[in-house]
């Protein structure tokens, strides 16, 4: 039966909840091979990105890396079975070891921005006085005509992008100190910022104290932040 693996650690201490159950309910085990252990569990034979999965996925990841270092694999990491999963920690033993050293006493904290579009014509209408000039002489002359109306957008379309790179420049610059790494996410249209912070499980407490006071100064700002997680972003 095939193999299914949530993560990596070191062998000594490992010990995962006698009851726990991973993906399609399947019980939690751990293989170890070369002072190395991979948390896994019998794959289920049909395996799917339904929310239960993934959910039983993480749940797995957190108990094992509650007071621990864990790698964390992707959900539907599968491998052939017990013994090609030993083979694979015998033989990048210590490619394993140096990143469990590296990310020692660290979690992932992923944070994603985007403009609270009303707010943030607010704010770039009142940080450029011609721009806000503009806008108060089209409305003065009953909105001006189609093409000052025209040259009005693309004013402001410039002028919120503009402020879409400073936002996502100061998001950096401010949560940047508080991390020993940080990931840049994929872009995607739906956001202007997409971060991920490995931080000192000592350091969580100003990270977020940090965070929680850059939302108040940035209320055009929408943040979604997602955390504390295993270093998904920083394993390598």
């Amino acid at each position: 039966m095939s193999t299914y693996v949530y993560g990596i650690t070191r062998a000594s201490g490992t010990e995962l909840p006698e009851q726990l159950t991973g993906v399609g309910q399947r019980r939690v085990r751990a293989v170890e091979e070369s002072g190395l252990a991979a948390i896994v569990s019998d794959a289920p034979e049909e395996l799917t990105p339904k929310r239960k999965e993934l959910l039983a996925h993480q749940d797995v990841l957190g108990h094992a890396g509650a007071g621990r270092t864990v790698l964390p694999m992707r959900f539907g990491s599968v491998s052939d079975d017990d013994g090609a999963v030993s083979q694979v920690l015998a033989e990048r033993a210590d490619h394993f070891r140096e990143r469990l050293d590296a990310l020692e006493n660290t979690v992932e904290y992923n944070v994603k921005a985007t403009h609270d579009e009303e707010a943030v014509l607010h704010r770039v209408l009142a940080d450029d006085p011609a721009l806000r000039a503009a806008s108060e002489a089209n409305r003065a002359s009953g909105g001006g005509t189609y093409d000052e109306r025209l040259r009005f957008g693309e004013q402001v379309a410039n002028a919120v992008k503009e402020r879409e790179a400073e936002d996502a420049r100061l998001l950096h610059e401010t949560l940047q100190p508080l991390a020993d790494d940080v990931s840049p996410g994929p872009e995607s249209t739906g956001w202007l910022a997409n971060y991920s912070f490995l931080v000192d499980r000592e350091t969580v407490a100003r990270f977020v104290n940090t965070l929680d006071e850059f939302q108040k100064a940035q209320p055009h700002l929408e943040l979604r932040v997602s955390g504390p997680l295993p270093p998904y972003s920083f394993v390598g």
